[in-house]
């Protein structure tokens, strides 16, 4: 079993910036893939970000070149950094880990955009 934490949500005015944290415990394989997925209400759960275990990256095109995702393999810690703030980044944002074709998700935390 695989647990994972995110922490690092809140609310931001427009332009601003967040930095979101993952932290997975539990049987964590060495070849896996993390990322972060988000919902927004009365919308359906879309990919973010993801990140593989060798540091292969993947964006959404909605956020390339504003946010970015990293990973310490070591910590076992997975991030997100968030720039250039949108009212439509607004959402809960989930974090993924996957290894062994098995899908973990973390409770989510709730990002807000807002003036």
């Amino acid at each position: 079993q695989v647990q994972l934490v995110e922490s690092g949500g809140g609310l931001v005015e427009p332009g601003g910036s967040l930095r979101l944290s993952c932290a997975a415990s539990g049987t964590i394989f060495r070849i896996n893939v993390m990322g972060w997925y988000r919902q927004a209400p009365g919308k359906e759960r879309e990919l973010v970000a993801d990140i593989s275990s060798g540091g292969s990256t993947n964006y959404a095109d909605s956020v390339k070149g504003r946010f970015t995702i990293s990973r310490d393999n070591g910590k076992k810690m997975l991030y997100l950094q968030m720039n250039s703030l949108k009212p439509e980044d607004t959402a809960v944002y989930y974090c993924y880990h996957e290894q062994l074709r098995r899908a973990y998700w973390g409770q989510g935390t709730q990002v807000t955009v807002s003036s």
